[in-house]
């Protein structure tokens, strides 16, 4: 069974920090692009990471380059997301989704996931 599983969510102080895991099962990993995504209550869903296969590639869609950082380990079939500076407005939903050997620059978009985890509840608190 294909499967992602997100962790390490949960309630943050404004300018706190998190790292959150996205652990797969059930495909070859490393022959998948993955990518992170957010949603707040009441908005659309938005791509905040993606990261290539081999991880040699990282894309940041929204401007949170800064204070993101996407990473995977191949061996351990895990990708991160580790989160600093956080600010109320970063308070969502948090998915990591995957697409099997994406190529370009384009596909990290809700619309070209192919796989997705059930999500990880981050909340930052003034």
């Amino acid at each position: 069974q294909l499967q992602l599983v997100e962790s390490g969510g949960g309630l943050v102080q404004v300018g706190g920090s998190l790292r959150l895991s996205c652990a797969a099962s059930g495909f070859t990993f490393d022959r998948y692009g993955i990518g992170w995504f957010r949603q707040a209550p009441g908005k659309e869903r938005e791509g905040v990471s993606c990261i290539s296969t081999s991880g040699l590639y990282t894309f940041y869609v929204t401007s949170e380059k800064g204070r993101f950082t996407i990473s995977r380990d191949n061996d351990k079939n895990t990708a991160y997301l580790q989160m600093s500076s956080l600010k109320p407005e970063d308070t969502a939903v948090y998915y990591c989704a995957a697409v099997m050997t994406p190529y370009g620059e384009d596909w990290c978009e809700v619309a070209e996931m192919e796989l997705w985890g059930s999500g990880t509840q981050v909340t930052v608190s003034s």
